[in-house]
């Protein structure tokens, strides 16, 4: 026999190492797609990062070619999806230093803490009760609204356990409101008695994405664009502590929902270490133990991860999916907004007259 004719009996590349490198192109090429078209003129005019793009590429792909190469592609996506994720999270620490604390007070970090905490008890309270949402639609919104958007969401679905068209859900009602707040709330400012100082707090502590608060910030100057990062990148920080706490709670509660013993199982708390490490990268970001240039380059890695983790969830969410979620999301996230101008209007000027 040839050796032409022995050609077809050797063993091929295993299907799951052609899909998780040929899944990783995919995502990858999604993701450069959506960090080009973020450094556009029109992207940057309204604030729309990366993540956003990524997410949206990556929808559009999944609802039209992605079906017919999953199976050469779906381990490669997933891991994106899953691995990529919580690797993005840990470097977004590099973002924020413990120093930013200091610089807007402690009248500042009350605020931080009481819009998250309020506003994510909302979520779940007029998402399960009055709009009918399962539990894990409303957290994921609750998260992206109460904390730094899609990143928020993307943190808090390991945490959940949300399925990708509930991620995609969350992820669309903070670009919708994140985008909405970006012309509001300079209009607001003609109106309110608020310095650029206080204006800037209100921002960083209400809005839902960075990019977004950079946009509201900068539409009235560069002092309140400065204070409205520093308050927004506080929100940020407590994004580990508060997925240890929801951690810890939902176990508690799945405890609880279960038969009369399980309260008394030595059941370890699910402590998502992905968090932990997030703190540990603001620590060393704060030390400025690295060079500038290499956090530079941490963070181009950190969006392309982040970016990377989006395109796999659009290509995982299919449209019947969010149809089926119907208008409930929302109009939670629509009282989610509200709550975040008028309420968090109020809790600024109440700790302001107190505490600033």
């Amino acid at each position: 026999m040839s050796q032409t004719a022995a050609l077809p009996s050797r063993p091929l590349m295993p299907l799951s190492q052609s899909a998780w490198w040929l899944g990783l192109v995919l995502t990858g090429a999604i993701a450069t797609g959506g960090v080009l078209l973020s450094q556009s003129a029109w992207a940057e005019r309204f604030g729309i990062s990366a993540l956003t793009l990524a997410i949206v590429l990556g929808i559009a792909a999944g609802n039209t070619f992605f079906p017919s190469i999953a199976a050469h592609t779906a381990i490669g996506v997933d891991f994106s999806k899953n691995k990529l994720l919580r690797a993005g999270i840990i470097l977004f620490g590099f973002h924020i230093t413990f120093q930013q604390i200091g610089d807007i007070g402690w009248a500042g970090a009350l605020i931080a803490v009481l819009m998250i905490g309020l506003t994510f008890t909302l979520a779940v309270q007029l998402g399960t009760r009055v709009f009918k949402l399962d539990r894990q639609t409303s957290m994921l919104i609750g998260a992206g609204s109460s904390i730094c958007g899609a990143a928020a969401v993307m943190a808090a679905e390991p945490v959940v356990r949300g399925q990708a068209h509930k991620v995609s859900v969350a992820v669309a009602t903070v670009v919708v409101f994140g985008t909405l707040s970006m012309f509001l709330y300079p209009l607001l400012y003609a109106f309110l008695p608020l310095s650029e100082h206080a204006y800037g707090v209100f921002a960083g502590s209400t809005i839902h994405e960075v990019a977004q608060v950079v946009a509201a910030g900068k539409a009235v100057s560069d002092t309140a664009a400065a204070t409205a990062v520093i308050e927004k990148m506080l929100r940020v920080m407590m994004l580990a502590p508060f997925l240890l706490i929801l951690s810890g709670f939902l176990r508690d509660h799945s405890q609880s929902a279960g038969n009369p013993d399980a309260k008394r199982q030595k059941t370890p708390i699910a402590i998502p270490w992905f968090a932990v490490l997030f703190i540990v990268a603001s620590a060393i970001n704060s030390l400025h133990i690295l060079p500038a240039s290499v956090v530079q380059i941490i963070l181009h890695v950190d969006t392309a991860l982040l970016a990377m983790a989006m395109a796999a969830l659009g290509l995982r969410t299919h449209a019947g999916a969010i149809r089926q979620a119907g208008l409930k999301p929302l109009m939670l996230a629509t009282s989610l907004f509200v709550f975040l101008v008028v309420g968090g209007y109020g809790i600024n000027s109440a700790v302001m007259h107190f505490l600033g």
